[in-house]
């Protein structure tokens, strides 16, 4: 992608910031200007980008098209300049350089706890909070938490991960943070970890998602779209958000997939990242317009 919305002197000011003044950053964070979690049609469009920090570069068939972080950031900036997206969700690194860019202003800023189990590695269930907490999330002004809970009933990993799931949730509500979880039931598989995405595995997955914590207060819910949505969402009273996956099929085809589901009732919106950031064409604005629009109509079909 050739620089637009960011120029090379941007990112040489970016570096120099890391480098000399990173209090500036810590300052543009906290200073930003800040929104409701909900204001006008009451849904929201979500771009996610936390991905490279649990070692998932890639998209589709491409190993690391997510590697070079001036061309994320750049899609970012695409992205978040167009009209209908509410925020951003991503890790410490990422959220950091989009402030000093002073592309946060009016985005709701969503922050990714746990990456510590790394795309591959033998220790992929031990998915420990390595990226944000509460406190720091609170002190730092952001406007979200986001868990990332697979379970695999057949690895002992999963317990630990729960627990530190389970504790995270109910410091967030002590704190009056919203925090999504995005559960999975998960099986290793050939030496790798697949999301079971059946309508049954998901359902499972909010039961024992939803009960974590020792308050549900400020809990929502991230899910895949799978068939047979409409029983998923009947499985939970908890504000949900639609997640994108990974991009490579036919994009009418997901596309439509979206707006069936984001017509249910508890559907508050989208939280999409490599589908949009990586699309196959390459227009990254077209495809976040596409999707904004979904969203921000939608609304109006979701009752029972």
């Amino acid at each position: 992608m050739t620089i637009g919305i960011l120029t090379a002197e941007d990112f040489e000011r970016l570096r120099d910031v890391r480098a000399k003044d990173p209090e500036i950053i810590k300052r543009a964070l906290s200073e930003r200007t800040r929104r409701e979690v909900l204001r006008g049609d009451d849904r929201l469009f979500i771009v996610a980008a936390d991905h490279p920090a649990r070692g998932a570069l890639a998209v589709g068939p491409d190993a690391s098209a997510m590697a070079n972080r001036y061309d994320l950031l750049e899609r970012l900036a695409v992205a978040l300049s167009r009209p209908g997206v509410d925020g951003v969700l991503a890790t410490p690194d990422i959220i950091d350089d989009l402030a000093a860019l002073s592309l946060l202003d009016d985005k709701l800023v969503v922050g990714s706890m746990n990456r510590g189990g790394l795309r591959g590695a033998r220790f992929e269930m031990d998915d420990r909070y390595t990226a944000y907490d509460v406190p720091r999330m609170v002190e730092s002004g952001i406007d979200f938490a986001k868990a990332l809970i697979r379970i695999n009933l057949e690895d002992p990993a999963t317990a630990p991960t729960l627990q530190a799931t389970a504790d995270a949730v109910t410091a967030a509500a002590a704190a009056g943070l919203p925090i999504m979880l995005e559960p999975f039931m998960s099986r290793w598989e050939e030496g790798r970890i697949v999301n079971d995405l059946s309508a049954d595995a998901v359902i499972l997955s909010v039961a024992i998602a939803a009960g974590l914590g020792a308050s549900s207060t400020h809990t929502w819910m991230k899910l895949p779209v799978v068939p047979d949505m409409e029983r998923v969402m009947e499985s939970t009273t908890l504000p949900t958000l639609l997640l994108g996956g990974d991009s490579g099929a036919d994009p009418d085809e997901t596309f439509s997939a979206w707006e069936d589901a984001l017509a249910l009732p508890g559907v508050r919106g989208l939280t999409v990242g490599r589908t949009l950031l990586y699309p196959p064409d390459g227009d990254v604005a077209a495809a976040v317009d596409t999707a904004a629009g979904l969203v921000h109509t939608a609304g109006v079909h979701a009752t029972l």
